[in-house]
């Protein structure tokens, strides 16, 4: 699949419950279509730069995806449509208006590190996984 339009999906490295997602995506990605990338690396700094977020305001998961980005709940029902499988149906709820969909999302990541906790440093990728993930 070629890379220029294989989902990347940045995620905020530190946090157990956006790790746990990722790790979701891995579990149930069949085509291997999805790259990673923490939103504290190179790779990451250049997306928050892109959509002209700052890296100190890490609270969104990011998704990449030919040519357009993704944010908060977007990218979340977005992964799920490419997940596909009894994943996709979940995509409908991209019909609720973005400022409702986003407000239960903002909640949500902003009680992250106190619900799910925080870790000292980014997931490190197995070494079967290393070649799907960024810098």
């Amino acid at each position: 699949m070629d890379t220029r339009v294989r989902p990347v999906l940045f995620f905020d490295g530190v946090c157990n419950l956006c790790n746990q997602s990722v790790a979701f995506v891995i579990r149930h990605d069949k085509k291997q279509q999805f790259l990673f990338a923490p939103l504290q690396g190179v790779a990451g700094a250049a997306a928050l730069q892109e959509i002209g977020n700052d890296q100190q305001k890490i609270s969104s998961v990011i998704l990449q995806y030919r040519g357009k980005y993704y944010t908060r709940s977007g990218a979340a029902l977005k992964v799920l449509q490419l997940l596909g499988g009894v994943w996709y149906p979940f995509a409908a709820l991209l019909a609720i208006p973005p400022f409702l969909r986003d407000g239960v999302y903002d909640i949500i990541a902003a009680h992250r590190y106190k619900w799910f906790g925080k870790t000292d440093s980014c997931m490190v990728p197995t070494p079967e996984l290393k070649a799907r993930f960024l810098q």
